[in-house]
């Protein structure tokens, strides 16, 4: 049951009521009307802005408005007062007869509680780790395939069709490269002394099994072949897919589409949306001006095939051929975008690393010049750098990607539950540091073992209760819980329905985090004022209503932590 949604509701309805009546005009747009929680809590328990967003379009003072609705939200049963605030808020105070009403639905949802249909089944794309597959991936990596992964939950939690999808950059320059460094490594594996890896190779340890597997299968006929290239990369890519994905295994996370930028330029589909584009005027044949303070690897001093993106917002026109006539990385995006609307996608959500920013209007232009604003949402998210501390100090480099302490090394030292935690602990815009030895410490400053925790102490509660053999939920009567922490709890259970709505819109899966780390810190405010008040304990001999009662409240409590962990990808812990 979502308090907030369902009170919404009412406010349209007294809204509805108002124009039958001719008290307020027709037409008025209703979307904008919002229920929350008020941000004093003295004030009620659901705020509500309907008179301050209508009192505009309805030509009235916003107080006006108010004083119209006041009267009909008071008629609803749930509410015990409805109170106008300042220039026209209102405020509505909720019977304690509505509360445990809420409880209930949680407790009969279960495993299920907070989920929606708010998606209505609208497909969504989330493409998000996408790395070139150059090597393992690293730590900055990481942050972005656990934000992407726990996007594609919460979006699934709340009724979306989702894709989860790594776009495999498997053409152009950077593979050409792999390929001549995994060549040297092949020879190094027939006996060689290759000597020093050369400036513009890949000089990681990880190419040596690729090297050893190239010599068991071809033995030394590579060496004497003039076609060896293509060979070589081809099986170099498969081997460094396997090793990414093993490394996202470690994370849990699984996608279900693996697209091949190389498909896309083989069925012709890259040639086919220039033309497309062309036809429309969106690509012409000009000149760019030289770039001004950055690096543009797309800018060539000559007339040259350009999509008009400053037509749809981006800062400049971006270049769709290079000067030996091959396709740019872009024009291979704008194909991908074309083939993301083709299968129906209504939401394109793209996860970057920071050094992509660039990319966000450009992405979001090529959509618009291919379909229009409105036919799909392009989301690009930028997850900023992660730095790695030991007790405050810099972590360095891992001597087996040779460049970068990989997210193999971060997953092996602390698991995956700390690591997908922590890196959702911050809002993907901001950013984060990772220290190994904070985030393993038990204590209140480190939020993932707090929350956890939690968990383990619900848990412990009702193993000790079955034991006892208090199993009956017929006794329940959630009107018991009346101490003022027990309330804030509800208040807080009652709210995970909304913020998991609220970071599914927003695209926002810290939300979830932050959330999680509020009713644990309820929730041990609680179980240490038991420990001062034993009428406030879980379990009370000979008591068994308000004992039955405080275990359902737990299970409910449970519920929260456990399915709000689970968006995250973590794991619940049953004991600690």
């Amino acid at each position: 049951m979502n308090l907030f949604a369902h009170f919404q509701g009412v406010v349209a309805a007294a809204v509805e009521t108002l124009v039958r009546e001719g008290k307020l005009p027709a037409g008025l747009d209703l979307s904008k009307l919002t229920t929350e929680p008020p941000r004093d809590a003295t004030h009620g328990d659901v705020a509500v802005n309907a008179a301050m967003v209508l009192a505009k379009p309805a030509g009235m003072n916003p107080r006006a408005v108010a004083d119209l609705l006041v009267p009909l939200l008071a008629t609803d049963p749930d509410t015990a007062a409805v109170t106008v605030a300042g220039p026209g808020f209102i405020n509505i105070k909720l019977k304690d007869t509505f509360w445990p009403r809420v409880l209930q639905a949680a407790l009969d949802k279960g495993d299920q509680f907070g989920s929606s249909h708010i998606g209505a089944n609208e497909k969504v794309n989330v493409e998000y780790v996408s790395v070139n597959p150059t090597g393992p991936l690293h730590v900055g990596h990481c942050r972005g395939a656990v934000f992407g992964d726990a996007l594609a939950s919460l979006l699934r939690f709340t009724g979306f069709d989702v894709t989860k999808e790594y776009y495999m950059n498997d053409a152009g320059g950077q593979v050409n490269v792999l390929a001549e460094s995994a060549y040297l490594r092949y020879r190094e594996a027939l006996g060689e002394d290759i000597g020093e890896i050369p400036a513009g190779l890949y000089p990681g340890d990880y190419l040596k099994p690729v090297g050893v597997a190239l010599a068991k299968e071809f033995g030394k006929s590579l060496l004497g072949r003039n076609d060896w290239l293509p060979v070589v990369r081809d099986k170099s890519i498969a081997m460094m897919m396997d090793m990414i994905r093993d490394d996202l295994i470690t994370l849990d996370i699984k996608h279900e589409v693996f697209f091949s930028e190389k498909s896309l330029q083989v069925d012709g589909s890259v040639a086919a949306t220039i033309a497309k584009l062309r036809a429309s005027g969106d690509v012409y044949e000009g000149r760019l001006p030289p770039p001004k303070g950055e690096v543009n690897e797309d800018w060539e001093d000559r007339e040259q095939t350009l999509f008009r993106s400053t037509a749809y917002g981006d800062d400049v026109d971006r270049a769709l051929l290079k000067s030996d006539g091959s396709f740019t990385y872009f024009a291979s995006d704008v194909a991908y975008s074309q083939n993301k609307i083709e299968r129906g996608f209504k939401q394109l959500i793209y996860v970057l690393g920071a050094d992509h920013g660039g990319y966000v209007k450009r992405l979001q232009a090529a959509a618009a010049a291919l379909v229009g604003w409105d036919a799909v949402q392009v989301d690009p998210k930028l997850c900023q750098l992660v730095k790695l501390f030991r007790n405050g100090e810099p972590v360095r480099m891992s001597k087996r990607a040779g460049e970068f302490v990989t997210l193999r090394d971060v997953v092996d030292e602390v698991g995956p539950d700390v690591v997908r935690f922590m890196m959702l602990y911050r809002k993907n815009e901001a950013p984060l540091d990772f220290d190994f030895a904070k985030v393993t410490e038990q204590s209140k400053d480190n939020p993932v073992f707090y929350v956890q925790y939690a968990h383990a102490r619900i848990c412990s509660v009702l193993r000790n209760a079955e034991a006892a053999g208090l199993k009956s939920d017929a006794k329940i009567n959630f009107i018991l819980l009346t101490d003022e922490a027990e309330k804030a709890l509800i208040l807080r259970i009652a709210a995970f329905p909304r913020v998991i709505e609220a970071a599914a819109l927003a695209h926002e899966p810290h939300r979830i985090s932050f959330y999680l780390y509020d009713l644990a810190s309820d929730f041990h405010s609680l179980w240490n004022k038991g420990k001062e008040l034993p009428q406030l304990r879980f379990i009370l001999r000979d008591q068994d209503n308000i004992s039955l009662t405080r275990l359902a409240f737990l299970r409910v409590i449970r519920y929260c932590l456990a399915n709000g962990l689970g968006l995250l990808g973590v794991k619940p812990a049953s004991e600690m």
